[in-house]
């Protein structure tokens, strides 16, 4: 039998088609991991992605504000560092992922209340604040969760079982993505934006529930103890690590100067109705969702750092691709470029992940996360304030420079990363033993 199928029966045994009196704790884990992210990712589109960009136009943000709200979930991620230390002594991994995943989307959904409690000078500060410390919390948890979720899940079985998650929670994600943005256009304006958080509220709730119902694995301390200082250099003194996670560095730094603002360039440059910006976006994961499957079928038959090559000129070409709009009409570039965007992404957040839990030490693994992410986190943050600050430089630039000249130049520095230094990054290793 071929590794693929011994795979596909161990995805099989592990998940299974429904819940039985004798399952496993593992088992029930990845069930209730499957519906958790339902609430999770309404949560996270009724507020986050264009519906957000619209909610701050709404609010009267400009260019630059939107993009440090942009950049705050990476900035945040700084704090992982912490909790990967912390977690030498907090062994809870469920407890903490329910207390810090409640908190994190129960304060996000608090920032719907900030036109009606304070007065309009103070909307963009107070936003700032509440987003920053909402996604203090989600980061925080992030790490932890990640953990979690590599001893709950089998390795036999890691890339099918978060290809289908994936697949199913962003095919929640286009359905919300579609009747948030008809809702906004049938119902514009503050009573719309009402409805979103009200609905938020309750999905907040949801999530709670399932995040209690987790699998709670032990946790394998570090054999360093709890000296911080070991702990935090010993990723950095992993070569192939420490190579790989400055790659995806300076990928990322290029790539958010522009693609977190795709949206504002959308609805504030194009000027595209929020139905059409919704629609856009939904197509992208529709694209990401069903793409899921196919990276995770491959991930079972080759590395996620092999695969890792194929997802950087993909994601390269869709900003390359808004030199298109100098010829060709609006929505049939844009729909090409989220095309593009959603293939590239679903392969690169599905394959990061597992280059994450399946190349690095089970006992070292939070702290590998944390200084990954903390590292990837900090181009994340400037990536967005740069790309803002770009915008309004450019604000009396040619229009063709802001519309699409701005995205097509960080495409082709990214297509020169992908083709010129990634192949030798992400040379294949020997199967690693953690």
């Amino acid at each position: 039998m071929s590794r693929q199928s011994y795979a596909a029966k161990d995805f099989r045994r592990y998940l299974g088609s429904r819940s039985r009196p004798n399952d496993s704790e593992n088992r029930r884990g990845m069930r209730a991991s499957l519906r958790e992210g339902v609430p999770a990712n309404i949560v996270g589109n009724l507020l986050g992605g264009p519906l957000q960009t619209a909610f701050l136009l709404y609010l009267g943000f400009s260019s630059e504000q939107i993009g440090l709200v942009a950049a705050i979930p990476s900035f945040t991620l700084l704090i992982q560092i912490f909790i990967a230390l912390g977690m030498q002594r907090w062994h809870n991994r469920r407890r903490l992922v329910t207390l810090f995943g409640t908190t994190h989307r129960a304060l996000w959904v608090s920032t719907g209340l900030i036109p009606l409690l304070f007065p309009e000078a103070s909307w963009a500060p107070i936003y700032l604040i509440v987003f920053l410390l909402s996604f203090s919390f989600g980061q925080a948890g992030g790490v932890i969760w990640t953990s979690l979720m590599a001893d709950i899940v089998p390795p036999t079985v890691r890339g099918r079982y978060f290809g289908i998650r994936n697949t199913i929670h962003w095919a929640v994600v286009s359905l919300t993505l579609l009747l948030g943005g008809q809702l906004m256009e049938w119902i514009p304006g503050g009573r719309g934006f009402t409805i979103l958080f009200a609905i938020s509220a309750l999905c907040v709730v949801w999530n709670g529930l399932e995040l209690s119902r987790y699998a709670n694995p032990p946790f394998q301390p570090s054999p360093e103890g709890s000296s911080a200082g070991v702990r935090l250099f010993k990723p950095l003194r992993d070569r192939s690590f420490v190579t790989a996670t400055l790659f995806i560095t300076l990928y990322i730094l290029a790539q958010n100067i522009v693609i977190p603002l795709f949206s504002y360039v959308m609805l504030h440059m194009l000027h595209l109705s929020y139905g059409s910006v919704t629609l856009i976006t939904m197509l992208q994961n529709i694209v990401m969702m069903v793409s899921y499957i196919y990276w995770g079928n491959m991930n079972a038959r080759y590395p996620a750092r092999t695969l890792l090559l194929w997802t950087f000129p993909i994601i390269a070409l869709a900003c390359l691709a808004w030199f298109g709009l100098a010829a060709l009409p609006v929505l049939l570039v844009l729909a090409f470029v989220h095309i593009l965007l959603g293939v590239g992404l679903g392969g690169y957040n599905l394959l990061v992940f597992n280059f994450l839990i399946g190349d690095t030490p089970k006992s070292e693994r939070p702290m590998y996360v944390a200084v990954f992410s903390a590292l990837t986190g900090m181009a994340g943050f400037v990536g967005p304030i740069v790309g803002g600050w770009v915008y309004k430089l450019t604000g009396d630039a040619p229009a063709w420079l802001q519309n699409y000249g701005v995205t097509g130049f960080a495409g082709l520095v990214m297509m020169l990363l992908s083709v010129a230094i990634a192949p030798f990054v992400f040379r294949s290793k020997k199967p690693s033993s953690y």
